[in-house]
């Protein structure tokens, strides 16, 4: 075999259609031997006698892909100092492209014995271990495009590729929780209907089967115990061929960009899945250990964990830095996805022991030409000292607002809560993003994720139900702000399953109608149960998995569902892409016009009904005549008005219509007392009309003749519609007066539309 010395970059393993080049980083490392595995399982060492950088390297010609590979790693083997290189592991290269295999529970595979800790293990790790593969980089993508939807415009869909197909019907049983699977027409024909514009994959990135829940009869189902930042997890190919994972998962993207919906990845950039002190070596332990993970400062042994697993990469080394930016711009120049939400990301932030927006792998972020201009998501907390920092991420990045999914539950249960709250959730959250010149657009509203109870189970359990865990139900969160709307888990009471299904409506209506960007949970547009197990980690099997067998009952929550997305699309009075004005606390009330608050009376909200901690009351109207910002091609956006009509209580609310001055007619075109669509209904302006207990009404006033038709946008002339001052917002002097605080307005001609600017 001929072995050339190579190049230091790009880092893994790269064909060339001559021949494939090696490089990996190690800086403790004495000697690297690359490992070539034969389709028996035998093994050809390669000493690695190039170093540049700490980047060891070679170049073998005539070498194919499917290749397998890996490194042994010579150098010192001391904890105490942070070192445990150990050339009887075969390790993983962190820039495979594709992996093969998984690991066995095996004592080979740790550097310690099991029966004394203290006594080191030469054990050969080559058969119980994973191996990267070399992959074939060429791949037709035609004429591929990323969507590049706004995100105003954008409603997310987590799913998990296994989970969402493993049940369907329609799509064969061989490609069933695949890539192909969620490729399938069938699938995707689902997420047309449904109106969603983006899929947001759980982790996809190559993880391991925990040795923890291989001797329980489990397995990781979520994937959040990453090993491969740029292979994706071959237990998701449908074929099982080496490496051809990567071409279903490119196969995938393609299918789903052509239906104009982007892929969004779950990303695990914060601990890898070698976990603790204890834990296998499998890759980044063996191969540099002080430079990959955060040690604690007085025990090196010993490794500071943020996250709750075992590890934290350690952010402030250029070489790890390197390795998340590399894999971030391969998955979107090569794998051609949308955009990321980032597991945990205060652990990102933490340099060193401080969460800070700062830090140098937001810079990074920032100046990335590629991956700055995709969608980039937060989870901002972690379970580190001062790790919940929800609306602290810097202005390009969006956020997982946990405050409006627990807002959302307690309003709707019927817990104490300011009305104050609620309204600030409902119009974009201000009061968490306006401070640092972010838009509605930095709250990703969800109510329902992976992790916790699904919408259905969310008003079917007061507590959870993780038996099956094996963990003794210690496992998950117990306080889930859930109802179980009178009885614990499934009941043939016809009261409590009406109730149940329009809690759901109520929650659902609440989220698409809310300023910010919506994400479903997949299935809960389906009211998919884990039977209260809130804690769906370790179960790939029917618990987690969907039920694509509908009841009638559940073909309505897809329907009425599928008629929200379609209302959002429609109106971009719910897709606003700057605040409302004014004050947060009071719901952005100001004299602009462009929303008001009313209590169930007809009364505009004054301050004592903002602070009531009881009310489960209130209206609010929305003005299409008050969208500031304009569409892309500077045109003012014009749109009907609407009032949305929220009564939390248990029992019928008489509801006042506001005065003429807003609207002399309404139209109700959603009720959530209602499943199917109901028989033409207009209410009259300061009419009374009760609402259902729990219950949610949306009416539109639509837009007048002679004014644009609703959602259309019209160019800013004076000759085609209202004419726009300098700043973009609507004249003054071409638009009525607004209502004054009583609901009228002085000099206005009856039924004038309010004035955004007065």
């Amino acid at each position: 075999m001929e072995i050339w010395p190579g190049k230091p970059y790009p880092l893994g393993s790269t064909f060339d259609g001559s021949g494939v080049n090696f490089a990996v980083f190690s800086e403790v490392a004495e000697m690297v031997e690359l490992c070539l595995i034969d389709d028996d399982g035998g093994e050809q060492r390669v000493p690695m006698t190039e170093v540049d950088g700490y980047v060891w390297h070679c170049y073998i010609p005539q070498l194919q892909p499917g290749q397998r590979y890996g490194f042994r790693v010579h150098g010192p083997y001391d904890p105490a100092a942070g070192n445990r290189c150990n050339p009887a592991k075969l390790l993983l290269d962190p820039y495979a492209k594709a992996i093969d295999g998984q690991i066995r529970n095996d004592e080979s595979l740790f550097s310690y014995r099991f029966e004394d800790p203290s006594e080191f293990n030469d054990e050969d790790s080559l058969g119980a271990t994973m191996l990267s593969v070399v992959i074939n980089p060429y791949f037709d993508w035609g004429h591929d495009r990323p969507p590049r939807r706004e995100y105003h415009d954008t409603i997310i869909y987590e799913a998990h590729v296994k989970g969402l197909t493993m049940t369907h019907p329609e799509v064969p049983e061989g490609i069933r929780g695949t890539y192909a699977g969620i490729a399938h027409p069938a699938v995707v024909a689902h997420l047309k209907q449904l109106g969603v514009t983006a899929i947001e994959l759980l982790p996809v990135h190559q993880f391991i089967q925990d040795t923890s829940l291989q001797e329980k009869g489990l397995k990781n189902y979520w994937g959040y115990n990453t090993i491969g930042f740029l292979a994706p997890h071959n237990e998701y190919s449908a074929s099982g061929t080496r490496g051809q994972q990567v071409t279903e998962f490119k196969s995938m993207v393609k299918a789903l960009h052509e239906a104009d919906i982007e892929v969004i990845l779950d990303v695990v950039y914060n601990h890898t899945a070698e976990g603790n002190h204890m834990g296998p070596t499998l890759a980044f332990r063996g191969l540099d250990n002080n430079a990959y993970y955060r040690l604690v400062s007085d025990d090196l042994a010993s490794y500071y964990d943020t996250t709750g697993t075992g590890n934290s990469l350690l952010m402030r080394n250029p070489h790890v830095l390197q390795l998340i930016m590399d894999s971030l711009r391969y998955w979107v120049t090569e794998m051609h996805v949308d955009g990321f939400r980032f597991d945990l990301a205060a652990t990102l932030a933490r340099q060193f022991h401080e969460v800070d927006k700062l830090s140098a792998f937001f810079d990074l972020i920032q100046q990335d030409p590629i991956v700055s201009q995709v969608k980039l998501i937060a989870e901002p907390w972690d379970v580190g000292d001062g790790g919940y920092h929800v609306g602290n991420f810097p202005p390009l990045w969006t956020e997982w607002n946990g405050k409006y999914r627990d807002t959302v539950r307690d309003f709707w249960r019927g817990e104490p809560a300011t009305l104050g709250e609620f309204a600030s959730r409902l119009t974009g959250s201000s009061d968490l993003y306006a401070h640092s010149a972010r838009k509605p657009i930095a709250s990703i509203n969800f109510v329902i994720a992976h992790d916790g109870f699904t919408l259905r189970d969310l008003v079917s359990y007061n507590e959870k139900h993780n038996e099956a865990n094996g963990e003794g139900n210690n496992d998950g969160e117990s306080h889930n702000r859930s109802w179980n709307c009178g009885v614990e888990g499934p009941t043939d009471d016809t009261a409590v399953n009406e109730l149940r299904a329009r809690q759901q409506r109520n929650m659902l209506t609440t989220m698409l109608i809310s300023q910010g960007v919506p994400m479903l949970a997949h299935g809960d547009e389906l009211g998919r149960t884990q039977l209260g197990n809130n804690n769906g980690y370790c179960q790939d099997n029917e618990i987690t998995w969907v039920d694509w067998q509908l009841t009638p009952d559940q073909r309505e929550l897809l329907d009425f569902t599928s008629r929200l997305t379609a209302l959002r699309a429609a109106h971009p009075v719910f897709r606003r892409r700057r605040f409302f004005k004014g004050d947060a606390s009071h719901g952005g009330t100001s004299d602009l016009g462009d929303i008001q608050w009313f209590t169930a009376h007809g009364s505009v909200m004054d301050d004592d009904d903002w602070a009531s901690g009881y009310a489960k009351t209130l209206s609010v109207f929305l003005n299409g005549h008050a969208i500031a910002s304009p569409d892309q091609r500077g045109r003012m956006v014009v749109d009907d008005d609407f009032l949305l009509l929220f009564n939390a209580h248990h029992d019928v609310i008489d509801f006042t219509m506001p005065p003429e001055d807003y609207a002399v007619e309404w139209e109700v075109v959603l009720d959530t007392s209602q499943p199917t669509p109901a028989e033409h209904r207009t209410w009259e302006a300061l009419s009374v009309n009760p609402v259902p207990g729990r219950t949610v009404v949306v009416l539109r006033s639509s837009a007048t003749t002679e004014e644009p038709s609703p959602g259309v946008a019209t160019p800013l002339t004076a000759a085609s519609g209202p004419s726009v001052a300098a700043s973009g917002a609507p004249d003054p002097a071409t638009h009525p007066r607004m209502p004054s605080a009583s609901g009228t307005s002085a000099g206005a001609p009856t039924g004038a539309r309010p004035d955004p600017l007065a």
